[in-house]
């Protein structure tokens, strides 16, 4: 190999290596604890990106409930676009003990069993109100993103903050989809 070719490898190894972390975001940092106590009831979808099984859903509701085996119950109830009524239930388990905000949710269906699940989990609360009636859920890959609400609306202040704070996370914000506003129950 000649002196020439020897330095264009060198600077075509040197450009890939700088190349390497374009476009690489910081890991996702989650809240730094959650009560699941005062996280359990009823939670209002306000907006969320695009999602395969969510596709035809305009308004979303999930209750959460505390079990005793220390896992939470997942119910997701969907209202789609023909009027008609989904349901799904699952278990939710916590991937960090220490925070209490990674947690791993499966539900109860064959699509889910076949996919299997991330060690990592797949609900990721990185924005909990201290009053707990607004919360930011993503995943780690930054794929899927839900604002949450106590409330069936929220206002547009608490709405754009918590867009803002998707947006600077690495979300892609421009994609969301809000949700219908539904009646409270």
């Amino acid at each position: 190999m000649n002196r020439l070719s020897r330095l264009t490898t060198l600077i075509s190894l040197i450009a890939l290596a700088g190349c390497a972390g374009v476009g690489q975001k910081e890991p996702l940092q989650t809240v730094t604890s959650v009560d699941f106590a005062r996280y359990a009831g009823t939670w209002y979808e306000i907006a969320r990106l695009p999602m395969w099984f969510q596709r035809h859903c305009v308004e979303s509701k999930a209750v959460y409930t505390t079990r005793p085996d220390g896992k939470i119950g997942v119910h997701n109830e969907c209202v789609t676009t023909n009027g008609y009524l989904e349901q799904a239930d699952g278990v939710a388990s916590v991937v960090d003990g220490t925070s209490n905000a990674k947690l791993m949710v499966v539900f109860d269906n064959w699509f889910a069993k076949l996919a299997g699940s991330s060690r990592d989990g797949n609900y990721w609360i990185i924005d909990l109100a201290p009053n707990y009636q607004t919360a930011l859920v993503g995943t780690p890959n930054r794929q899927y993103l839900w604002i949450l609400s106590r409330t069936p609306q929220l206002d547009e202040a608490t709405y754009q903050r918590l867009v803002a704070k998707a947006q600077q996370l690495g979300f892609p914000v421009s994609e969301l989809i809000k949700a219908r506003p539904i009646a409270a129950s």
